[in-house]
This record gives C-alpha cells, structure tokens and sequence, in this order.
C-alpha cells in the first residue's frame, strides 16, 4: 500500500482558492436588525426649569411588558424623581431671585440657574448610566436624558428615551 505524500517544502504552504462562484460577504453594519421604536418618557410635573420636569410619571409603560419588571421600572424612576425632587427647588429659587435682579445685573444673576440646571441634568445622566450598567444594557435596554421638542409648542423639553439595544444574528457564523 503506498501513500502519495506531498512535498515536504510545499507543506506549510497557504494557497488561496480560486472559487468561480460569487460568494457575497455582508458586514454586520448592512444585516438587518430589529429594533423599535423608543419609549419616550415626558415629565409628568406641574414646574418645569429650562426644559427638565420636576418628576417623571412612574406608570409602566405596556410596551417594556416582558422587557424589565414594573418594580425595577418603578424603583428606577423613583430614583431619577428624587434626583429632581433634591435638585430642582434649588433652581427655582435661583430662578426667582435671578429674574429679580436680571435688570440691574444685565442677564448675570440668571448664570447660577444655568449652572445648577447643568449640574442636575448631569446628575440624572449619571444616576441612568449607573442604572444602565447595572440592569438595562443586561436586558438589552438604554435609558438615557435627552432633548426634545414639545408636541404642543416651539418649546423643548427633557424627556426620558428608553431605547432598545439592537439584537445582533446568532446565526451567522464567524
């Protein structure tokens, strides 16, 4: 029984195949992904400054149904309306008393509303990345602040988007 073995200088060699059919390579940026549309949560409170509510309504949206329990939904919210709860009385007050002497200080007096407004809108940004590295992007959720026109007027507003994370084929091979 003999056995044809190769050249031995020509083992290690690679060759490139030469395929005449066309094989089509899709990067995973062009696959189709499924993702819907974002959960937009608006303020639900009766003061506003600058565009951020003073609490966001903690009632369970139908859509995050089977996504994230209600309690965590609930509990999240409830942290983010604390933030504004601890935040937001700071600013209205700087806010009154900026507008009072807005005359005389040329526009001046209203730079601590705006700084303190910052202040809060980076704290609620803190507390949903927290929120997200801990639980949502587990669930295949984003909670992030972000700006929006208002429905109703000119106006933007703060609002809450809970988007979805897009799911990537399991079945494609690498």
């Amino acid at each position: 029984m003999s056995v044809l073995l190769p050249n031995m200088a020509d083992f290690d060699t690679i060759y490139e195949l030469e395929d005449e059919e066309d094989e089509h390579v899709v990067s995973e940026e062009h696959l189709p992904r499924y993702c819907p549309e974002p959960v937009v949560m608006r303020g639900a409170g009766h003061i506003t400054v600058f565009g951020l509510s003073n609490r966001f309504d903690t009632e369970f949206p139908s859509v995050l149904t089977g996504k994230v329990a209600p309690e965590e939904f609930k509990t999240s919210i409830s942290r983010v309306n604390a933030c504004l709860k601890k935040n937001l009385p700071v600013n209205v007050k700087w806010l009154l008393c900026g507008c009072l002497c807005c005359c005389c200080t040329v526009g001046c007096s209203l730079w601590p509303v705006i700084c303190l407004n910052k202040r809060t809108r980076r704290s609620i940004h803190k507390l949903l990345e927290w929120e997200n590295n801990r639980l949502y992007h587990k669930l295949g959720l984003h909670w992030k602040l972000s700006k929006r026109k208002c429905e109703s007027s000119n106006m933007m507003e703060y609002v809450i988007l809970i988007e979805f994370l897009p799911k990537y084929p399991i079945f494609r091979p690498d």
